[in-house]
């Protein structure tokens, strides 16, 4: 395997940050930041933008979860598992660098609240099986399950004064459904708000300030939207026009709320007033921005903090004023060599499926002519690509490859009815997709080598390309699967809880309950088809798609005759000390070096 180049070992190597949050008294933010060649928590002064590194190696390596302010802001709640395999516990770490632990159970542990008097945490766990919710004490060092549902019960919050929490389950006869439950502090009483159909998705995102209200969201008209129910009258309110997606993100002030809008592969913040229903889009360049923290945005005065990025711009980190919609850098992004001038610009365009279905999607050009063309579908499958900087498009790009992102239907930012469209149907009609928009940019641009097509995707991503490569073998002359689904059944068995009932229960039904649909549209069942050079790559430690789905397709494939090695008919790579995917420098360049070698041997 030959090293990456080393310019776009330089590229791979810039600095990133991730989860900026803003302090309770709003005048600094915490933030992971990998500057020093390895994740470390820092935290920014909002008005010197002095920068301080308060971890030395404690934090984990990959920054997947978020982080939050204790109630006092004298220390940052973080989550650290063991080499990727997201089993977190709790931990927090003073401003002075001391760490300690917080919460340590079996099982995944996740951060949902802190409590405003800081007395409590609320928590996700699957300490008992199924992900429900638990409630911390601080000062005794207890830990008690708060809810116990079969179901898996998240998005929980607490009340101003502690007395009441609020969370998202799922009790009905409908996969597919989810509803808002308010119970006291303690879990007893729950109450089904109801206020979505049947069917439709609600979910609470923050009580109000006096505690007397709820931030919710809810797609029973379709689009979601973002409404706030009153706890004392049992109304609620609707805000929007039902023309574009809508997530409310919190109450800001008096009377606003933070809302984030998607619409044609962007995402645009929004300000509510909550008195007048009207809304105004903040003024900042086409891309994905986005209000930041997992805890709170708001700044001092009437700043809040966002971040920003478009497909030629890295990530940076603003502070924006609401009442005059000047904005600040408070972190830039770094290029180091490079200029965003030198990036790749994302063509947004939509196309008619193979059954008249209107499909959007992205397309880099690299500029080489002719091109090749890396298809990569996105993970999820309830996500979406968008308007951002895209590390692994880019890395593509510098190296001569075209890339193209197809959100299939079942992609999130068109409404609940487009989601439900992969429901039941799991490699069917949304790898139908990606493989028009495949012929159709064949079609189209005259530009694109059709003799070197490949597919790359990570996750359901790794589970697409799979499929298109056993569905649709005419159209690729190459593929890698990298922590992909192949076998459904096992997936069932051996995946997380709560990835068991929100994904595929949610999605496809259970096994028992859809025997063939688990089998037909499972890779390791389809490996008959395959007649180009394929990869798998796996880390070793992956919890939500586990190293066996990688094992049992390469077990098929040897099955089936299939040689393995480097001229053979297919390439086997197991990543160690990794799970799903990784932010750490060291892991993303071993993983682009093993994708180019691939890439570049075999197209």
């Amino acid at each position: 395997m030959s090293d990456l180049d080393e310019e776009i070992r330089e590229l791979v190597s810039l600095p990133s940050f991730y989860h900026a949050t803003a302090s309770p008294d709003g005048e600094r933010v915490a933030l992971y930041y990998d500057v020093t060649g390895r994740n470390e928590l820092h935290v920014l002064d909002v008005e010197t933008g002095e920068r301080e590194r308060v971890s030395d190696g404690e934090v984990p390596k990959n920054a997947r979860w978020h982080v939050d302010w204790s109630a006092s802001g004298e220390e940052v709640y973080f989550h650290l598992d063991a080499d990727g395999d997201e089993q977190n516990d709790l931990y927090a770490i003073g401003l002075d660098g001391g760490v300690e632990p917080v919460v340590e159970m079996e099982g995944q542990v996740a951060l949902m609240d802190v409590g405003e008097r800081g007395e409590t945490l609320l928590l996700g766990s699957t300490a008992g099986g199924q992900m429900n919710v638990y409630g911390h004490d601080l000062a005794s060092g207890e830990t008690t399950k708060l809810t116990d549902y079969e179901r898996a019960a998240g998005s929980a919050i607490l009340s101003p004064d502690g007395e009441r929490i609020a969370y998202a389950t799922n009790e009905t006869d409908a996969y597919e459904n989810q509803d808002v439950y308010v119970a006291n502090a303690d879990g007893s009483d729950p109450r089904n708000l109801a206020i979505g159909e049947t069917g439709a998705e609600s979910s609470p995102t923050e009580f109000s300030p006096e505690g007397e209200r709820l931030l919710v969201s809810d797609n029973s008209e379709d689009l979601s939207r973002m409404g706030i129910y009153d706890l004392e009258t049992d109304e609620i309110d609707w805000f929007g026009g039902l023309e574009h997606e809508e997530s409310p993100i919190g109450f800001f002030a008096e009377n606003l709320v933070l809302v984030h809008r998607t619409r044609e592969a962007m995402v645009v913040p929004v300000v509510y007033d909550v008195g007048t229903g009207e809304s105004r889009e903040l003024d900042l360049p086409n891309g994905v921005s986005s209000f930041a923290g997992m805890g709170s945005a708001a700044l001092t005065g009437d700043r809040v903090l966002l971040t920003h990025t478009t497909p030629t711009r890295r990530p940076e980190l603003l502070a924006y004023d609401l009442s005059t919609d000047e904005r600040e850098v408070l972190l830039e992004a770094e290029y180091g060599p490079f200029s965003s001038r030198g990036f790749a610009d994302a063509e947004y365009f939509e196309f008619d499926s193979h059954d008249g279905l209107e499909i959007g999607a992205l397309l880099y050009d690299s500029g080489e002519r002719p091109s090749p063309l890396i298809v990569n579908p996105h993970g999820g499958p309830r996500a979406a690509d968008y308007r951002n900087f895209d590390l692994y498009s880019q890395v593509l790009l510098a190296h001569g490859y075209s890339v193209l992102q197809v959100n299939y239907r079942g992609s999130t930012g068109r409404g609940r009815e487009f989601v439900e469209l992969l429901y039941g149907d799991w490699g069917g009609d949304e790898q139908a997709d990606v493989a028009a928009g495949v012929r159709h940019v064949l079609e189209t641009r005259d530009w694109l080598d059709a003799d070197r097509v490949a597919v790359f995707g990570g996750s359901y991503g790794g589970y697409s390309a799979f499929t298109q490569m056993l569905l649709y073998p005419e159209l690729y002359a190459a593929g890698v699967g990298w922590i992909g689904v192949t076998d459904l059944r096992d997936m069932f068995e051996n995946t997380m809880p709560h990835f068991r009932t929100e994904l595929l229960e949610k999605q496809l039904g259970t096994p028992e309950e859809n025997p063939e649909l688990y089998d037909e549209r499972s890779p390791v069942n389809l490996v008959e088809n395959l007649s180009a050079p394929l990869l798998i790559v796996h880390g070793v430690n992956d919890r939500r798609v586990p190293i066996s789905q990688a094992r049992l397709l390469r077990e098929a494939l040897t099955d089936a005759g299939y040689g393995e090695g480097e001229t053979e008919d297919f390439e086997y790579v197991e990543l160690g000390e990794e799970g799903h995917a990784s932010s750490d420098i060291d892991q993303k360049i071993r993983t682009f070096e093993i994708l180019i070698d691939f890439l570049d041997r075999r197209l």
